[in-house]
């Protein structure tokens, strides 16, 4: 419990440090509902944390609709989570071995893809996305994923509803982070 409250304290550090570096007067990075973060009016951003790492992400408003970010240990999830947080197709994927990306543990990639993709969505919406509610597909070669929402969306960029998230992941250094960004030019 020490461990995660210091993650805690430090990822809001790299998230106050972050909004500093983007001209944001000082000020605590509180939790709202969900506990999700409270960023300053015209800032989006996204915090991570987890043994090892920490991070935080943010922008101006006006030049990014949504921004998220996750860190996740690169080990392979504990036996059934799989299943509460996959959709049939995605399994699939999961369990193709042919498909590529060999050492890369799909079933943790794929967990935190999907946080990645909440993470960007609720301070945008108000709205939690269950794990059924995004259907990633992988590019294991380019270390670049999409995710469709699948519930109806009233997030608008560009005069376009969104609908399709993009961005990119990695593993390295034990650890796999994703993250997501989509521009929106007022």
């Amino acid at each position: 419990m020490v461990s995660r409250r210091r993650e805690f304290a430090t990822a809001r550090w790299c998230a106050r440090h972050a909004l500093s570096e983007l001209g944001v007067p000082p000020g605590p990075v509180l939790r709202g509902p969900h506990g999700a973060p409270q960023w300053p009016d015209g800032v989006v951003g996204s915090i991570t944390h987890c043994a090892g790492y920490r991070a935080a992400v943010v922008a101006h408003a006006t030049r990014f609709r949504l921004l998220g970010v996750d860190a996740e240990p690169h080990a392979a999830l504990p036996p059934g989570i799989l299943e509460t947080i996959a959709l049939p197709g995605e399994r699939s994927w999961v369990r193709d071995l042919r498909a590529g990306s060999p050492g890369v543990h799909r079933d943790r990639l794929l967990f935190c893809i999907k946080e990645t993709v909440h993470r960007s969505w609720y301070p945008a919406t108000a709205r939690r996305l269950g794990f059924e509610d995004a259907r990633i597909s992988v590019d294991p070669v380019a270390g670049t994923f999409s995710a469709r929402i699948l519930v109806s969306t009233r997030l608008w960029c560009q005069g376009r509803p969104i609908s399709r998230l993009s961005g990119r992941w990695l593993v390295g250094e034990g650890l796999v982070p994703a993250a997501l960004a989509t521009p929106c030019d007022p």
